[in-house]
């Protein structure tokens, strides 16, 4: 897209890091992988590697971006040192810890001229843009997601989940609140629920989150952070044109005229998405998902349950 890619440095090197980030940046024109910083890794062997931002921002690398795939709890100080050293910054989901966090590193780019890109992963899964589309002249009546995995798989020994501005469950809950607030045509809003904390743990291992759209329409947030076999990502929308359902985390998408299924390419679009908001000099600062996730925790009833243990 861009005549030169823009160099970019990956700062936390983690599983989705491995798994998502780098395979993405690989794939694309945009951007050139120059450096990555991690204090607990050797990097990748191919890149510049730094134990901390502030060692590349002093450096002779020159970036021009950085994706930070760090635990929500360290993001905001690296973004704001990004974001002050002139460069944009691509913020894995959630984008803070909380939403005053997140609408402080918005302010502060907007200050700086930077690009800054709150980037909802599962908003680019194959068939969410379908639905947003069919649900578009439809009367949504009810709306049912389940979102349920297991920890152990996903996170095996990730520890900053369960610890204050780790989110818990959340953290894959918040992807169905991503998807939720970009195909549902009213705002929501927690009216209420339950979370389920374990005794060890300050985030919840579970929920049942109840919500509402401005117009009275229910939807019910069914989270469980212990699913063992088969995990399950689905959101049921009832309307009055049918139903519609999506699984597998949004990519499998499901009407009357039948199934449809697409490759996936969430992280590519991702970096195809950050590229043209730097083209146009715009930032895509979307705080909805993580707003109801404040709520959720303000609103919600806690219920302290059995130690969580890896």
């Amino acid at each position: 897209m861009t005549a030169k890619p823009r160099r970019i440095a990956l700062v936390g090197l983690g599983k989705i890091a491995r798994d998502q980030h780098v395979p993405a940046i690989a794939q694309s024109d945009d951007f050139d992988l120059v450096a990555t910083v991690d204090p607990s890794s050797g990097g990748l062997g191919e890149s510049a590697h730094f134990t901390s931002l502030d060692a590349l921002l002093a450096s002779e690398v020159a970036i021009d971006a950085v994706s930070l795939c760090t635990p929500p709890q360290w993001r905001r100080q690296l973004a704001l040192s990004a974001i002050a050293a002139g460069k944009h910054v691509l913020l894995e989901k959630p984008p803070g810890t909380t939403l005053a966090e997140a609408e402080g590193l918005r302010s502060a780019a907007e200050k700086a001229g930077t690009t800054l890109f709150a980037a909802w992963h599962s908003r680019y899964a194959a068939g969410v843009a379908p639905a947003r589309e069919w649900l578009a002249d439809k009367v949504v009546r009810s709306v049912a997601i389940v979102w349920r995995e297991d920890v152990r798989v996903w996170h095996p020994g990730q520890a900053w989940i369960w610890r204050q501005g780790g989110f818990g469950v959340f953290d894959p809950g918040i992807n169905a609140l991503s998807i939720a607030t970009e195909i549902l045509p009213h705002p929501l809003e927690v009216v209420g629920g339950k979370l389920q904390v374990p005794a060890n743990c300050a985030a919840p291992v579970s929920g049942q989150v109840v919500l509402r759209d401005n117009t009275g329409m229910p939807l019910s947030l069914d989270l469980d952070f212990l699913q063992t076999g088969p995990q399950t990502w689905d959101i049921l929308v009832e309307t009055d044109g049918g139903i519609l359902k999506l699984s597998a985390g949004g990519s499998v998408l499901t009407l009357l005229e039948g199934e449809t299924r697409a490759a996936n390419r969430e992280y590519p679009a991702l970096y195809t998405r950050f590229a043209r908001l730097l083209v146009s000099g715009s930032s895509d600062i979307d705080l909805a998902p993580l707003r109801l996730v404040d709520e959720a925790l303000e609103r919600c009833t806690l219920q302290q349950v059995a130690e969580f243990h890896e």
